[in-house]
């Protein structure tokens, strides 16, 4: 059980940065359970350990961690999807 709640609160973190950022993270439910692991990784090497803690995430920087994420996600996908519009011959 524990792994499934762990799924769930990681898919509820990656789609609150979504949604915050207002950005669409690839991959629907699966991109939102990966954007939040990785986020909470992220949020939690760069700001610690703190505030409540869910599904073995710390819920605040998990959620920093994540937008984090998306933003440099998107516009590293818009960097590329602007590049492949304009190839010189």
């Amino acid at each position: 059980m524990g792994l499934l709640w762990s799924l769930i609160i990681g898919g509820l973190i990656g789609w609150l940065a979504g949604v915050i950022t207002k950005r669409d993270i690839p991959g629907g439910v699966i991109g939102n359970i990966i954007a939040g692991f990785i986020g909470a990784w992220v949020g939690t090497w760069i700001f610690g350990d703190f505030g409540p803690e869910m599904g073995g995430f710390a819920i605040i920087p998990a959620i920093i961690g994540a937008i984090l994420l998306v933003l440099v996600v998107s516009f590293i996908l818009g960097k590329m999807s602007h590049n492949r519009g304009h190839r010189h011959a």
